[in-house]
């Protein structure tokens, strides 16, 4: 990708999330100015000096700890700020600390940010992303989350490696809850083109079983947390992904996190769905074909979530 000058991105909450968020976009090279923000200033400070000293091996970019005034003029604001999730901790346990932290933020973001691209990374994401929505009063096509983006990819991952193919090539989804009721579109999944079923056929492959899988992917989170303590490298190249299709208005697919108004029978809350992402954020939602068991999975995801959100006071 070109080097874009004045591109600004602000990252709130400089834990290990944040932090190789801002390393995967310094590598990449996609802004020109990186402002860290945490309330432990030292820890972003020194996040900054130490992103700082790779100036020599990437695209010229200035990268400084900042206040959320410093967000002023950012193009995106990505947002982690939150507490980590613990082993045996689901996202949705998450809830209460996390809300709190984003109630204590907002009207500072909305002070300085009206303009900005928000998304919303912090667990449980869905919950979050439509808290921030409704306290921001911003357009919903300004404010979503990173959604099952990385489910989406892990799914693609574990399908490749099964049928020997680049992961690239694998095209499905993961839609619904950003957790334990996420739910996987078999239904529309195909190699280049060529239907799950066939393909195995064609290449003389043994059969997949479809809920081993599915069940791979959605703990596989829970899996790494137990071995390192949290998940931060694939989300933040996940993250990364989500800006790139911003910044370069690409149009492109991606199952971000969103209000969701009548796709599917369901009103008034967030989750993943794919979503044409471009320059002006989460521009619309495609409304997939989705088997009569994928739809009534997805209804009950929704409906787990607007009774979280309830509990939380919205």
């Amino acid at each position: 990708m070109a080097f874009r000058r004045g591109v600004k991105i602000a990252i709130i909450g400089l834990g290990q999330v944040g932090a190789s968020t801002a390393f995967a976009i310094m590598a990449s090279g996609i802004a020109s100015e990186l402002v860290l923000i945490d309330i432990n200033r030292e820890k972003a400070e020194g996040e900054a000096m130490d992103l700082g000293d790779a100036a020599a091996f990437t695209k010229p970019i200035n990268v400084y700890e900042g206040t959320y005034a410093d967000c002023q003029g950012a193009q995106i604001v990505i947002f982690t700020a939150g507490a980590n999730q613990k082993p045996g901790e689901t996202r949705l346990d998450l809830m209460e600390k996390n809300v709190t932290i984003l109630k204590q933020a907002m009207p500072q973001l909305v002070k300085y940010c009206e303009k900005s691209i928000l998304i919303m990374v912090t667990n449980p994401v869905d919950v979050l992303t439509y808290i921030a929505l409704k306290t921001s009063e911003l357009p919903p096509n300004q404010v979503f989350g990173s959604g099952t983006v990385l489910d989406t990819s892990r799914f693609k991952a574990a399908l490749a490696q099964h049928c020997q193919v680049d992961p690239r090539n694998v095209h499905t989804y993961i839609v619904g809850e950003h957790g334990d009721s996420e739910v996987a579109l078999w239904s529309s999944a195909n190699i280049a083109g060529v239907s799950l079923d066939d393909f195995f056929q064609l290449r003389g492959l043994a059969p997949l079983n479809r809920e081993q899988l599915a069940e791979q992917v959605k703990t596989a989170a829970y899996e790494i947390i137990q071995r390192k303590g949290a998940t931060y490298y694939a989300v933040a190249l996940s993250i990364k992904r989500i800006c790139e299709a911003v910044l370069r208005d690409e149009n492109s697919i991606l199952t971000v996190s969103g209000l969701v108004k009548g796709s599917y029978g369901i009103e008034d809350c967030c989750l993943s769905l794919p979503c044409i992402v471009n320059g002006l954020g989460r521009a619309e939602t495609v409304v997939l074909p989705l088997s009569v068991e994928e739809e009534d999975a997805l209804r009950r995801s929704a409906k787990l979530l607007k009774d979280i959100i309830k509990q939380a006071g919205f």
